[in-house]
């Protein structure tokens, strides 16, 4: 025969505990550690996020200071020789090299050899060194680069024949004054 239970004590906590199976008293320890664990965890994000919005509150506050306070730049002194030279520089780099180019080839025709093309950005003068057989294809040179458009005007400033070359050609040079883009 099995033995039979008999329990007349009043139902408490104690009682209940007493009577738990280990296992399910294992899992509710789990339970409760985990529970621990992930309260703890979301606490610690939350801190997180608070530290990071009040750094991020410090850094627009600080930003919106510095925007507020004008500040006292130090008048950088530069050699007046040092600035000519950077600006002309800048001018030099600021050529329509593309544009110059392009024209001068448009206008270029076989009888003519351009032997150096020399930019001047302060005046804006373009001036060539060309070679031709004839003063008639030399002529017709310089009104091919008054018909460009980036030209406004040229004028014909030197020309010479070449007594050393055996085919004597006749060179010149030219001013081109550009207009800006």
């Amino acid at each position: 025969m099995k033995p039979l239970r008999i329990d007349f004590a009043p139902r408490g906590w104690r009682r209940t505990l007493h009577h738990l199976h280990p296992a399910v008293l294992a899992a509710g320890v789990a339970g409760a550690l985990l529970c621990a664990s992930a309260a703890l965890g979301g606490w610690h994000v939350v801190e997180l996020r608070r530290a990071r919005e009040q750094a991020l509150r410090q850094l627009e506050q600080r930003q919106a200071a510095q925007r507020a306070v004008p500040v006292a730049v130090a008048a950088a002194t530069i050699p007046e020789a040092q600035a000519t030279f950077v600006n002309g520089a800048v001018m030099q780099l600021n050529l329509p090299w593309r544009d110059l180019q392009d024209a001068v080839a448009g206008a270029t025709p076989p009888t003519v050899a351009l032997l150096a093309l020399e930019p001047d950005p302060r005046k804006r003068v373009l001036k060539l060194t060309a070679e031709t057989k004839s003063s008639d294809d030399m002529i017709a040179y310089v009104e091919q680069l008054k018909e460009q458009e980036l030209f406004s005007g040229v004028l014909l400033t030197r020309h010479e024949i070449n007594e050393q070359d055996s085919n004597h050609p006749l060179r010149f040079q030219l001013e081109a004054h550009w207009v800006a883009r």
